[in-house]
């Protein structure tokens, strides 16, 4: 089997899975595990029918971090519950997810998965740093489209897209962001810099919307040749559209670096490490202990076979 490296924005999913899996799944002592289910059942599908050989879950270690939020304030302000000075804003959280985040944790152990994040940083610039120059083609599983930056036919880097949940998964490679939006993965960033994403908080350029960014970087190729474009006052772009990037001159000169998933943090971490095998029988024991005390079903065997099938 040829090595591929999965990547998991593991928020991403633990969350999908907890508002995909019923709530009424819950272990003898009262405790909600439909997030550790359904995280089980994705992680034993995805790496079977994706055929991975090393697997990382990438973790928010900061998800809102100051130095982004620090350049634009609004940054996932919406999901803030609770501020929390010089340390890690709390992210509004349903309760019974909140619960099953240490039992996630307990179980990505037994399973031998690495789990991985680094301070001030989100899971995003974790996995831009892994696909950075991996020695293996990568697949980066997550429902958001910031990571549609990271695409890289060349370098082997793919998206798994479970926006639309896991029975309509959706591979993603250069063509299909080209085919949504008009622009490259490699322009991205500079597209969502231009359109904004409300789910982020970041509010983009006034009156520039999806169509008027892509034009842009079709015509203009990156944001800085947008702007040196208005600057320099180019045919091929409106007065208007040199108004509303003049108006929004310091968003522009300060968003680009909180858009752009970091891909050089100091993370200390080998593909060695990610590499997935079959559980010894101690480990398996453990699980299947787990199994019955968490009321995880059949996710146990499935996670059993996923793991046995990379012998």
């Amino acid at each position: 089997m040829a090595d591929r490296m999965m990547l998991l924005d593991t928020a991403s999913l633990y969350f999908r899975a907890f508002f995909g899996v019923p709530d009424s799944i819950v272990s003898p002592d009262g405790t909600p595990v439909n997030a550790v289910r359904g995280l089980g059942d994705m992680i034993a599908r995805l790496t079977t029918d994706y055929e991975a050989t090393h697997l990382v879950a990438c973790w928010d270690d900061d998800w809102r971090p100051a130095w982004r939020v620090e350049r634009i304030p609004s940054y996932k302000a919406h999901r803030v519950v609770e501020a929390v000075p010089d340390g890690v804003d709390v992210e509004e959280t349903p309760p019974g997810l909140v619960a099953q985040i240490p039992r996630i944790r307990e179980l990505l152990d037994v399973l031998g998965i690495a789990v991985v994040g680094a301070p001030e940083a989100e899971a995003d610039d974790v996995i831009g740093t892994l696909a950075t120059g991996a020695p293996m083609p990568v697949d980066i599983v997550t429902g958001d489209r910031d990571l549609f930056q990271l695409v890289d036919d060349a370098a082997g880097v793919r998206l798994i897209n479970t926006a639309r949940g896991m029975s309509k998964l959706e591979l993603v490679t250069e063509a299909t962001v080209v085919g949504k939006y008009g622009v490259l993965p490699q322009q991205y960033a500079d597209f969502a810099t231009l359109r904004g994403d409300a789910s982020d908080g970041l509010p983009g350029v006034a009156g520039v919307g999806e169509k008027t960014a892509a034009g842009l970087l079709q015509t203009f190729g990156t944001l800085d040749g947008v702007l040196a474009a208005a600057e320099a006052g180019e045919p091929g772009m409106s007065a208007g559209v040199r108004a509303k990037l003049a108006a929004a001159a310091d968003y522009l000169a300060v968003a680009p670096e909180v858009v752009r998933v970091r891909r050089e943090l100091p993370l200390g971490f080998g593909p060695d490490a990610a590499k997935l095998r079959p559980l010894g029988a101690a480990a398996r024991e453990r699980l299947e202990q787990l199994g019955a005390e968490w009321n995880l079903g059949g996710t146990v065997g499935r996670l059993e076979a996923a793991l046995d099938r990379t012998a």
